[in-house]
């Protein structure tokens, strides 16, 4: 049997990554685990917005999960900063992710693709479940977040997701110096580093700036504000 080609899709940041068998040989889908991460703004609800986008295009249902602490947008929504948005089911810390998903079915049938929004939020528990949806289920699950807080520490669903996901790709920001942002910088009124305090702490622009890792430094050692 010839290898089956794989789309390029994957390669920008759209989607996984399909894979077509060429005429008279069997066409398959490989379930993955997904992780996209970054610093703040660097577009990752807009991309997963985007292959959600896509998957309906193709008539494939598709579900986004939210964690329910992240209530900027208002309850059960997913928005962009561009604009974009959509409906999403919203799950607390303590719930069965995988349960969730099966109920989804159950209720509503064939399910193509999972989403998950702000995923440094989720637990090791949920993380594992993520994994189960893909190995038992074998439904492609697509998770973006942050890496690290604002003191430069992993998430726990960041640091298992990293640990456990099949594919990892790094959504690219800009540092203010013009280098690469990798880190994130909580600041209180002043643009000063705030270096203390609980790691969740819900905010936007206002609150936390990405930056390189040499002017978290720079920053957070009291060289300068924002």
């Amino acid at each position: 049997m010839r290898k089956a080609v794989v789309d390029g899709n994957r390669a920008t940041g759209r989607g996984p990554a399909r894979y077509h068998a060429r005429p008279g040989t069997r066409r398959s889908i490989m379930a993955k685990l997904y992780f996209y991460y970054s610093a703040m703004n660097a577009g990752k609800t807009t991309t997963l917005l985007q292959s959600a986008y896509n998957y309906h295009e193709r008539g494939m249902r598709t579900v986004i999960l939210t964690p329910t602490l992240d209530t900027r947008h208002g309850e059960g929504v997913v928005a962009s900063r561009i604009g974009l948005k959509a409906s999403a089911r919203r799950f607390s810390g303590d719930e069965n992710l995988l349960a969730l998903v099966e109920a989804d079915i159950a209720a509503h049938g064939t399910l193509n693709c999972v989403f998950v929004d702000e995923a440094q939020f989720l637990t090791r528990a949920q993380v594992w479940q993520l994994s189960d949806v893909v190995d038992r289920l074998h439904i492609p699950v697509l998770a973006y977040g942050l890496r690290t807080d604002f003191r430069g520490e992993l998430f726990e669903g960041s640091g298992y997701l990293l640990a456990w996901a099949d594919e990892l790709q790094e959504i690219k920001t800009i540092c203010h110096s013009g280098s690469k942002a990798t880190m994130v910088v909580r600041v209180d009124g002043q643009g000063r580093a705030v270096t203390d305090g609980p790691q969740v702490e819900i905010g936007g622009n206002d609150r936390y700036v990405s930056v390189s890792r040499a002017e978290f430094k720079k920053i957070t050692e009291g060289q300068g504000h924002l």
